[in-house]
């Protein structure tokens, strides 16, 4: 089976090798969702039927129409068996070479969809049904045999293998891209999109905005009623700052570091992204825990000059927010909307670095 990167291209991968593999005409991988108590269609490959997607939005069935998935693991694989795989078709009754119970649901689909028989193998991991494999044939074609069922069982297990492998392999990417405390995308993600948005900003003049926030009243949170409840203003800050984000589509909310978050939009106008930041400042003046948040925004959209590189968006970015932190400022400040290059946030930002004093930041390289 091809290699694949994602949880989607894992499942359209084992789809295709198993439908192959049995000579199908059809073949579909589905995930258990207990919480939901329905299987959910992953990915459909081969000759769709009507109706049919191969990535489909929402394609589910409810697990009670499909007792073998939930039974078969409790009263037999449990058991000691092994979680075969069976035969059924599109007449009354399963197929001889059947190792399961017929479902006259699946009966009647493979008819309306002429199809003629299939063969479904439970995928198991960790020792529990994660989903199922279903492989079909035209009506016609030779029925699926006892042996085409011992080889989907085979084939079900090679398919877990490849699954629970790029499940481990997303999760691991998701967790170095994740802020652990808030749930927010970190540093790494900011730059790695940030990179991507300026190259989109450079061949189609998109619009990057950078919104960055240090949060105020932390350290007095900290040393007066303890780093849980500053953990606490952290993660409330995180909630408002992802509400505020979903305001303006595919922007991504970050925290940065300790006190420091972000929102990085591409395409949204500037001024969209201003009111948001607005926003933000209000909901976050309105916590029970801080002192509200100084919020900067840098964007392309407004009169800043050439941005050619991540470090100089990020440098206005935080000269507004200091400028703002400064100013106690209950509102966003905007670099380059007091005087475009003569703006006095475009001025410090542009300004040669010098050692830091004690009351000056260092802007982020």
């Amino acid at each position: 089976m091809a290699t694949a990167h994602t949880p989607r291209e894992s499942a359209h991968a084992a789809a295709q090798g198993v439908r192959l593999a049995l000579g199908g005409s059809f073949a579909a991988i589905s995930a258990w969702e207990r919480d939901l108590g329905q299987l959910r269609v992953l990915v459909n490959v081969g000759e769709l039927a009507e109706g049919e997607q191969e990535f489909p939005d929402d394609e589910t069935y409810p697990v009670h129409e499909f007792p073998e998935i939930a039974g078969f693991l409790h009263e037999r694989w449990a058991d000691g068996g092994p979680p075969d795989a069976w035969v059924e078709t599109a007449g009354e009754s399963p197929a001889p070479a059947a190792s399961g119970p017929c479902n006259h649901r699946r009966a009647a689909a493979l008819h309306r969809r002429g199809r003629g028989c299939c063969v479904v193998a439970p995928i198991v991991l960790d020792g529990r049904a994660w989903g199922e494999l279903y492989v079909a044939r035209r009506a016609g074609e030779p029925v699926f045999g006892g042996g085409d069922a011992e080889f989907a069982t085979v084939l079900a297990a090679v398919a877990a293998a490849g699954i629970a492998q790029t499940e481990r392999l997303a999760e691991a990417r998701r967790l170095a891209f994740t802020d652990a405390l808030t749930g927010l995308a970190n540093r790494r993600a900011v730059d790695m999109r940030l990179d991507e948005a300026l190259e989109l900003h450079r061949a189609d003049a998109a619009v990057v905005s950078l919104v960055v926030c240090d949060l105020n009243g932390l350290k007095q949170v900290n040393d007066s009623r303890g780093h849980a409840v500053g953990d606490r203003l952290l993660e409330r800050f995180g909630s408002v700052l992802s509400l505020c984000g979903a305001m303006l589509p595919g922007t991504l909310a970050a925290r940065l570091g300790g006190d420091e978050f972000c929102l990085l939009a591409v395409g949204p106008a500037a001024d969209d992204v201003v009111e948001v930041a607005g926003e933000l400042c209000e909901r976050a003046g309105e916590l029970d825990l801080g002192e509200g948040v100084a919020v900067g925004v840098a964007s392309t959209g407004d009169p800043i000059g050439q941005v050619c590189s991540a470090r100089r968006l990020f440098r206005l970015a935080d000269a507004a927010q200091y400028r703002a932190k400064a100013a106690r400022a209950h509102k966003p400040v905007v670099a380059g909307r007091d005087g475009g290059a003569d703006d006095p946030v475009v001025r410090l930002a542009d300004a040669p670095e010098r050692r830091p004093g004690p009351e000056r930041r260092r802007f982020r390289r």
